[in-house]
């Protein structure tokens, strides 16, 4: 696709092919934007998700990258900005997971989960904001979690990754806001995602157990709440989390 004027907004929501991340971009297409979805290995999933945003009218595209690497992060920024002639919003939503007890965790187990969840988002954050600063208006929404907020016995590096999200949220926030650029984090708590549904049946039970509202969550109630921090009404708001976990974390 070739670089061209567009007068819909353009986002790009990395980790967009699946799961959480695949019903942001369905949101985000539903609500007017132009997608960018990026993926790092599994492309027939990515694909998939863009013909779903086509059919609203929209253009989307499926873009690969490796977000641990600082280099494809700004190949990637500067892809999706010259696809559709401009970008508002970016979505962090890229994230693993390696859980284990923190004396049988290994520093590579620590370290992959650091760099892709954390410092993914910091590398696209840095390569997006001089375009959003440059036009003085952006979105930055970062995916943390409930885990990032309370901590979970298992996830030492899991938590670290998402409660550094918060603090770079926070920091960006600071940093952009007189320039029209806002940073939000959003929190999920449990939802219905592949990651949750490899957890062992005993794990589901506990934690299902402490979500007040009774329930497990829809990726698209994650969406929702993205789509409106990516939009016009949410332009006072800044450097905020807001939680979408059915009260688990009060």
């Amino acid at each position: 696709m070739s670089e061209q004027q567009n007068s819909r907004p353009a986002a790009l929501v990395t980790g967009g092919g699946r799961g959480i991340g695949r019903a942001i971009c369905l949101e985000l297409a539903k609500a007017g934007f132009d997608v960018c979805i990026n993926y790092a290995a599994s492309s027939a999933a990515a694909e998939q998700t863009a013909e779903e945003c086509k059919a609203f009218g929209v253009q989307a595209v499926a873009l690969q990258a490796d977000v641990t690497n600082p280099a494809e992060c700004q190949t990637l920024v500067d892809t999706a900005a010259k696809t559709f002639g401009r970008l508002d919003v970016l979505v962090n939503n890229a994230g693993v997971n390696a859980d284990k007890l923190i004396l049988r965790m290994q520093e590579a187990d620590f370290d992959k989960v650091i760099d892709t969840n954390l410092k993914g988002a910091f590398f696209c954050s840095k390569a997006a904001c001089k375009l959003m600063m440059r036009q003085r208006y952006g979105r930055i929404i970062n995916l943390s979690s409930v885990v990032g907020l309370h901590g979970n016995a298992g996830q030492s590096n899991y938590a670290a990754s998402k409660a550094g999200l918060i603090g770079l949220t926070k920091s960006l926030a600071k940093e952009f806001a007189a320039r029209g650029v806002t940073v939000n984090a959003v929190a999920p708590g449990f939802i219905e995602t592949d990651m949750t549904a490899a957890m062992p049946e005993a794990a589901k039970t506990a934690a299902l157990a402490a979500v007040p509202a009774g329930r497990i969550g829809a990726p698209a109630e994650v969406a929702h709440a993205v789509a409106f921090l990516a939009s016009e009404e949410a332009a006072y708001i800044t450097g905020q989390v807001l939680c979408v976990d059915g009260g688990m974390g009060m």
